[in-house]
């Protein structure tokens, strides 16, 4: 009787703790995605904190104003620039498609030779020469169907707004209690998994920033790289051009399509030396810095292996969507970090027992 009583008050206060777990997850699930964005954000650009701090006169709320008015406009500006001109684009991109379909350019004639892509562009081109009109109809048509998609990407992006803001009024709160928070998660994990606590979280911490460095910095050089091809093949708006294809290197092995995409246009246009021109710039250069940048930014923090860095982004991306491109790799990295923390205390503790 004794036992079941004992066991009891142990019981509850257990199952009291796991159902506050479980409540204040389904109060948090809508909101991970911001908290997720705020502390990636946060801690990849702290260093910046103690500068602020001092110049401020250590005061907190004011150094977190500013940094968080730093973070919305590195943030806004590039966004809303992008908004403009993407706007720009779309209001030539329709006329030029309607001319495009009415009177498709000549195909140069080591395209029309060509044994099985010639045939098929010149069956393609004939075709919009016999019914122009039905094609322009028949785009237009494409166009009222999926009226309803664009109207939901719109919505979508108006959730985007709602999320960057959001996130941008957590990394202010992360900014003024930072260190606070690091402090108490310090003192808890050490707590529960001892002095090793302390090196658990360096490493990761130095991992995570290597991963976040890795991924942006790679993918805004191979944009900008690439956007200097597309400006001297002659490519319309080579900017905005660049920033699609940075944001698609930020998927590793995924940069070929921006590149590939727009040499298939040039091609289709019957510019067949610039269509070669951006393939081999593509695949000569702005691929080859994946390989190069990448892996030199990540190591930085040690020998994390590329493939976990892959998985990362892949699975990260399924599983929490956009957030998933950083968080996936961060939460893989610093199980990594983790582990080789882990394997250096085995190794050292056995090396002591070898000695005594």
């Amino acid at each position: 009787m004794t036992y079941d009583s004992s066991f009891s008050r142990r019981l509850a206060p257990f199952l009291a703790l796991a159902s506050l777990v479980l409540l204040v997850a389904l109060i948090l699930a809508p909101f991970l995605a911001p908290l997720a964005w705020a502390g990636v954000l946060a801690y990849v650009s702290w260093p910046m904190m103690p500068w602020l701090r001092k110049r401020c006169g250590g005061r907190e709320t004011l150094a977190a104003s500013l940094a968080t008015a730093m973070v919305t406009f590195i943030l806004c500006a590039p966004l809303l620039w992008l908004l403009w001109l993407g706007q720009q684009e779309l209001g030539r991109l329709y006329p030029a498609v309607l001319a495009f379909l009415h009177a498709p350019p000549e195909l140069p004639e080591s395209v029309r030779s060509a044994p099985w892509l010639g045939e098929w562009l010149n069956e393609q081109r004939a075709l919009l020469l016999s019914d122009p009109q039905g094609m322009t109809e028949t785009f237009q048509a494409w166009l009222g169907a999926h009226a309803g998609a664009m109207a939901g990407l719109a919505g979508g992006v108006g959730r985007n707004v709602v999320k960057l803001v959001l996130t941008l009024v957590i990394v202010f709160f992360f900014y003024r209690n930072g260190p606070r928070i690091v402090d108490e998660l310090r003192h808890v994990l050490v707590r529960f998994i001892g002095p090793r606590a302390n090196g658990y979280l360096s490493a990761a911490g130095g991992t995570t920033r290597a991963v976040v460095y890795g991924i942006l910095l790679t993918a805004l050089a191979q944009g900008i790289v690439a956007g200097l091809g597309y400006w001297v093949a002659g490519l319309g708006s080579p900017v905005t051009l660049g920033a699609l294809t940075a944001l698609v290197a930020l998927i590793p092995f995924a940069t070929p399509l921006a590149w590939g995409g727009a040499g298939a246009w040039l091609l289709f246009q019957g510019e067949l030396g610039a269509a070669i021109g951006i393939w081999i710039w593509g695949a000569a250069v702005v691929s080859q810095l994946d390989n190069f940048l990448r892996p030199l930014f990540i190591s930085s923090a040690g020998t994390i292996p590329f493939l976990l860095v892959l998985f990362g982004v892949l699975g990260g991306t399924i599983a929490f969507g956009l957030v998933g491109l950083l968080t996936g790799p961060i939460v893989l990295a610093i199980a990594w970090a983790v582990w080789c923390e882990w394997v250096e205390h085995l190794d050292e503790a056995d090396a002591e027992g070898a000695g005594l």
